[in-house]
């Protein structure tokens, strides 16, 4: 029998394609990817040696079916993902800049998002879902969702209350707050209530500072934790690249490691991923911030939503050095020149 899921993520994947470089209009062809907050969290946690689960619903489609083999292939428990017939798959187009001056082309290196979400099986998530996973819920020791499942539908946003209410036993409840205007301005709810409550409701919460900034007014560490002293862990992730983790009435700033991004897709998530699973292995406080930095690390200098990381050995090792060597350390030099030795 497979090991029971320690993590669970409850959230919406999407099939990714991934533009040529230049206008979208003169891309012939298009490379195949996934994506999704929760998904891509799982599959991070997974690399880390933590068991878990994704619950999630996916069209009758080959995007549907896409998604959970991928999943799968990374170790995901994929029991607990419904399959809807008549909702497709959600989608989105990743449109990338040839820098040709064009009238319609991105800056070479840009990016931009182009979603196909509306109406998606993952929209229809409800409370439902959870009694169809008493199992999984019940016997696991984290759940996390984030903003952007909430903001999806009216049915969403009873899942992720319900998520929070339920009577944790001895489980802790994750949320990142992944504020997505453009979803929240198709509903007749106000975002800031519903996210505050989430905040409030949950164990462990990231947030980022421009985020936050936007929904709550103010980005500073040091008041949205004045304002926010429910969450045991409150991360706050700001523009100078280093990350305020509070725990409890402890403060620590770790700064991220010095880069060249690549792409900035699924960084964040990244980060929540590395950041759990060290929560999950009992690791102390400064290296459940320096496991986020090297996963958002690797998800920033590789391609896709999805981090592929380092060997865990590697990276108990890189997150245990002095605060001196972390702060001399370049990513993926780091990891290049450690593996093997």
């Amino acid at each position: 029998m497979p090991a029971r899921p320690r993590a669970v993520t409850v959230g919406e994947g999407l099939a990714v394609l991934v533009a040529q470089p230049g206008p979208l209009e003169d891309s012939r062809s298009f490379d195949r990817g996934a994506g999704g907050a929760e998904a891509n969290v799982a599959a991070v946690l997974t690399q880390l040696g933590v068991e878990t689960a994704w619950i999630s619903r996916v069209g009758d489609d080959g995007f549907g079916r896409y998604l959970v083999r991928h999943l799968a292939e990374r170790g995901v428990d994929v029991s607990a993902v419904a399959v809807d017939a008549t909702r497709p798959t959600a989608v989105y187009v990743k449109e990338r800049g040839g820098g040709s001056g064009g009238p319609t082309d991105l800056a070479a290196g840009a990016s931009r998002m182009l979603y196909y979400r509306t109406g998606s099986a993952a929209s229809a998530l409800s409370p439902v879902d959870l009694g169809a996973a008493t199992t999984l819920l019940e016997g696991c020791e984290l759940v996390h969702f984030t903003g952007i499942t909430t903001a999806l539908s009216e049915s969403a946003t009873a899942l992720t209350e319900t998520l929070v209410d339920m009577p944790r036993g001895g489980r802790l409840v994750s949320f990142d707050l992944n504020y997505r205007p453009a979803l929240w301005d198709r509903r007749e709810v106000d975002a800031a209530e519903v996210l505050a409550r989430h905040v409030r409701g949950c164990d462990v919460v990231f947030l980022g500072s421009d985020e936050a900034e936007a929904v709550f007014g103010t980005g500073d560490p040091d008041s949205l934790r004045a304002l926010f002293p429910q969450p045991r862990h409150l991360v706050v992730k700001n523009d100078a690249h280093a990350v305020i983790g509070f725990l409890g009435s402890d403060r620590v700033e770790v700064p991220a490691l010095a880069l060249t991004v690549t792409e900035r897709i699924g960084a964040g998530d990244a980060f929540a991923g590395g950041y759990l699973a060290a929560l999950l292995q009992s690791r102390p406080h400064e290296q459940l911030l320096r496991f986020g930095h090297l996963c958002a690390a690797a998800a920033l200098t590789g391609v896709g939503d999805g981090a592929e990381l380092p060997p865990l050995p590697l990276v108990e090792s890189l997150a245990a050095i002095s605060a001196a060597d972390w702060a001399a350390l370049r990513y993926p030099a780091a990891v290049t020149e450690n593996v093997g030795s």
